[in-house]
């Protein structure tokens, strides 16, 4: 979930999951910042779990950057063409 480089991937976990290993990464490292960053359906939680965190755990953590895209997956199996899947990052920093 979480790595040295301060990002943390959201996938299908439940948010205290990713919420937990947020806390953990910023206390750790005595850092200041840390990337969430999700795919698809994962976007909702990774909005819940800032959001969580924001709220009930750390109150001075900030969304200082939001960035959205879209990325083109290759064709699944028995699929003809590729498929666009939207992606976000939500950059939260501690001051």
């Amino acid at each position: 979930m979480a790595d040295d480089s301060g990002i943390v991937f959201i996938g299908n976990k439940p948010p205290m999951s990713y919420v937990l290993a947020i806390i953990t990464s910023l206390s750790a490292s005595d850092g200041k910042e840390i990337t969430l960053k999700a795919r698809g359906r994962a976007i909702s939680t990774a909005v819940d779990v800032a959001e969580i965190t924001r709220r009930r755990f750390i109150k001075d953590l900030k969304a200082t950057k939001i960035l959205i895209g879209t990325e083109e997956m290759p064709a699944r199996e028995g699929e003809n063409r590729s498929r666009m899947v939207s992606t976000m990052e939500i950059k939260l920093t501690k001051e």
